[in-house]
Formats: C-alpha cells, structure tokens, sequence
C-alpha cells in the first residue's frame, strides 16, 4: 500500500460520504473513480481488502460483491479473472455508478445488479446465485446495529444460501469486533479458514465520537493496540472455504 496516500485517507474525517473523484493504485494497476454524494469513498479497510483481492485468481467465477459501493473491488474482480459479477447495494443509483466505474475502467464481462439490505438478496439461479465466491467489506464502527457483530455474523451464517458448496466466502475483519470470534464462527459452519493477509493502521477519527464504540472495544482482548500514544487496529483478510456439503 502506499503508505502516503494512506495516511491521507486515515486523516479523513465524518462518514467519508461526499462527492470526490478517488485515485487509488493496486500494484500497477491505477484506478480513477467517480464517487457520488452519499457513497462511501474507499477507506482503508476497503483498500486492504483491494490489495488482498488483487493477490487471488477468480478466473472463470462468477462472483457476488455485497456493499458494491464505489465499484472499486468490482473492478479488481474483474481484473482478476472473474467472468461475470453481480454486485449489490442499498439504491439502484449506487449500483448504477459502480456500473459505471467498472464500465470507465474497460470491464465488459456481463455486470448483475440487485438492490438488496445485506445478505437480503435473491439468490435464485435466475439471478445468478449461488456463486462461486462472496466478496464484500462488512460494516464495523458504523454499523447502525446495537449488535456491532450483526454484519459479520449473519455473513458467516447466510453464506451457505449464497455461495456454491466448496464455493469461497472473502471478507474484512478488524480487531476491534473480536477476529478470534470470528474465525470461531466459520469454523463451527464447517469452513475452511486461512488469513490471505493482514496490515494496521490508526483508528479513524469517527472511532473516537462514538462513546459506546470505544466502550465496547475495551471490552475485546486485543481489539487494539497502542503505538506511539496512537491507536491501531488489525485488519485481517479472511478467505473461508465453505464445505463441499450444502448443510452447514
């Protein structure tokens, strides 16, 4: 990761929800996207989760983006081999700029839409599930749950509704909602488990303005740790096989 540009995105402040036009580079892939009023520009999880991405083969996969956002993770899918990709948001409108994101950057394999909240989608074979491999950057400090974990555990619990037997599960997790938990999880819905790659970085300013937050994270052994008077969170890549057989 560019450790300059990381640390302009980190001194970002609010929800990171305005209008911008968002450089990032992966390697030697470099990506210009347009982002609207109201969609997250990519924070520092997303852009770990892009590098990780761009460390994996989807070739021939058609694959689900839940939280599609600003298409950035659709874009390196595609980049990756990924035949076909369905992607995922709360708007139509939010779909239609990832589409248009994917569509600026060259990508012409056939792009699937779905309005849907969360794993809350159609996953019929009509609308191309399951699939071969979910993809997504689960909701953490701003998960608007009073259950922080809500995202992360109804992901592990509904994959197998979404994904194929055998298919893959690759998602984000931070120290600060309990990694150790979270493998635990997988590991009971009979997944296979490996960590394709970890970084840390500061806590965001956002982490700080919500009191219960920071309560809640005093509570998880580990949920962070202290560098130079600085606060630091793990963010680890999960990709999680799920088991050959349909029962979980």
């Amino acid at each position: 990761m560019n450790d300059a540009h990381n640390e302009d995105l980190t001194a970002r402040t609010g929800s990171n929800l305005y209008p911008d036009t968002m450089r990032q580079s992966f390697g030697n892939l470099s990506l210009e996207l347009d982002v609207p009023e109201g969609v997250w520009n990519p924070t520092p999880h997303g852009i770990h989760l892009g590098n990780m991405l761009m460390k994996l083969d989807f070739k021939n996969e058609h694959v689900l983006e839940i939280g599609t956002g600003c298409g950035i993770h659709a874009i390196l899918l595609a980049k990756r081999g990924a035949r076909e990709i369905t992607i995922t948001e709360l708007n139509a409108e939010t779909n239609a700029n990832a589409l248009h994101n994917l569509r600026k950057h060259g990508i012409e394999i056939p792009i699937h839409q779905q309005v849907a909240d969360w794993v809350q989608l159609d996953g019929a074979s009509h609308q191309g599930g399951p699939w071969d491999t979910l993809v997504t950057n689960p909701p953490t400090a701003k998960a608007g749950k009073h259950y922080r974990r809500y995202f992360h555990d109804t992901l592990i619990m509904d994959a197998h509704k979404l994904v194929k037997p055998g298919g893959r599960l690759i998602f984000i997790n931070s120290s600060m909602i309990d990694i150790p938990r979270t493998i635990s999880l997988m590991e009971e819905c009979a997944m296979t488990v490996r960590i394709v790659g970890e970084t840390s970085g500061p806590f965001r300013d956002y982490y700080f303005e919500d009191e219960r937050y920071m309560l809640e994270m005093a509570r998880i052994p580990g949920a962070y740790q202290m560098i130079d008077g600085v606060h630091h969170e793990r963010l680890v890549v999960f990709e999680a096989r799920l088991p050959e057989s349909a029962a979980v």
